[in-house]
């Protein structure tokens, strides 16, 4: 009995090598058949390969606040992409990455290299062996979020109707080094379509106009593409936006300050003639063209803050109901209503602090003619003042920029 009883302890042991040997053999066989890893195993008692030895991704998975010149790249030893499918997201919006494989398969890149900031990307690639099996590797990353961020002021605004005179002025939040960055993000188009171009004025503003006014009917399309630009260092662009105005009918005034008149032209057409008062003669009114820039119904004006004081530091005027009042400088030119000076005033003689003014009615009225100019004005319309004793209005204050010959005006751009 104990002679059988040795000889079935020895045939289960054998047994029970037999089933581990077949387990393992059953195991590897599972590795090989497609698993999610996909790698599978170079030999029977080979080690699998990890889906990230497999299919190489950067930035690293799980990397936070990568810089936006960082490369994007998948990449693979061996084998075949099938398929790399990016997706970024940001500002609560998913937008896929366009992208393409190499010829030998081995190499997945995006089609614009730089990364867009504040962002989460997502990857999800697959890639086939030599045997035609699948692995899939799917990484997260997230972009550099600026403290500092720059935005450009718009002008004109969305969708208006504006003077044949209308620059596009664009003037930014903070100073801008990187100018040339900035000015290729900016595209200006135009139906009918006309040459359109742009000119610095130091650091913060940049303005867009073509070589003549432009036509009546005119639809013009501004879009702006500065998201993630850098335009010094550490401080990027924030907007990414589209917008457009039309241009109205021809409206060009011209104020000649020694005859008191102003003569309103409407598409080349005289409509009339105002009879006007300018700057006296020694608060005299730029010379040149201007453009309407704000109209206002009533406004108030005080000397002080445009630097017109009396000797004890009080302001030479303060009126506090301007009518009909229309923007043509920076600094604080206006074509404007005027009811506290006499009509004697108007046509003979130039009694304001260098703004043009016409007939009005204390609270304003229409039948006035800065009423009825005003009510026939838009934004964008040309004031071009002529035979006053003073320089001509400096391009850029307001939109004078129609004071500067076109090869200047080109030589203004930070493109070269």
């Amino acid at each position: 009995m104990r002679h059988v009883h040795g000889r079935a302890r020895r045939a289960r042991a054998a047994l029970a090598a037999v089933l581990t040997w077949a387990g393992l053999l059953a195991g590897a066989a599972g590795c090989t058949s497609g698993g999610s890893d996909g790698s599978g195993v170079d030999e029977v008692f080979g080690k699998a390969r990890a889906p990230e030895d497999t299919i190489r991704v950067w930035p690293d998975d799980g990397s936070k606040g990568v810089a936006p010149d960082t490369r994007l790249r998948v990449r693979l030893p061996s084998g075949r992409l099938e398929s790399v499918r990016v997706v970024k997201s940001q500002d609560a919006q998913e937008t896929p990455v366009s992208g393409h494989i190499s010829e030998d398969g081995l190499r997945w890149e995006p089609d614009d290299e730089r990364l867009a900031l504040a962002a989460k990307y997502t990857i999800d690639a697959v890639a086939l062996d030599a045997r035609g099996r699948r692995s899939a590797r799917h990484t997260t990353f997230t972009t550099y979020v600026p403290e500092e961020r720059f935005i450009g002021y718009v002008a004109p605004e969305n969708r208006s109707v504006v003077g044949t005179g209308m620059i596009v002025s664009l003037e930014f939040n903070r100073e801008i080094v990187n100018r040339a960055a900035v000015e290729r993000a900016v595209h200006i188009t135009s139906k009918p379509a006309v040459e359109v171009r742009p000119h610095w004025f130091g650091r913060g503003r940049l303005d867009f106009r073509p070589e003549q006014y432009w036509k009546p009917g005119t639809q013009v399309t501004v879009s702006l593409r500065w998201r993630d630009v850098e335009a010094a260092p550490g401080v990027y662009g924030l907007q990414y936006k589209t917008l457009s105005f039309t241009v109205g009918r021809s409206q060009v005034s011209l104020v000649d300050a020694r005859a008191h008149t102003m003569e309103v032209r409407r598409d080349g057409e005289l409509l009339t003639t105002v009879p006007i008062t300018a700057g006296d003669p020694k608060n005299t009114t730029y010379n040149g063209k201007m453009v309407v820039t704000e109209m206002l119904e009533l406004t108030r004006m005080n000397g002080a803050t445009v630097g017109f004081k009396k000797a004890n530091g009080k302001s030479e005027y303060d009126i506090k109901d301007v009518p009909h009042a229309m923007r043509l400088t920076d600094s604080g030119t206006f074509l404007h209503g005027n009811y506290w000076a006499p009509d004697t005033v108007f046509g003979r003689t130039n009694v304001s602090h260098g703004c043009v003014g016409l007939r009005d009615s204390k609270g304003g009225s229409s039948d006035t003619p800065a009423g009825w100019f005003f009510d026939r004005s838009l934004i964008g319309d040309v004031v071009e003042v002529v035979r006053s004793n003073d320089k001509k209005v400096s391009p850029d204050n307001g939109l004078g920029g129609w004071n500067m010959g076109w090869k200047e005006w080109k030589a203004g751009s930070a493109v070269k």
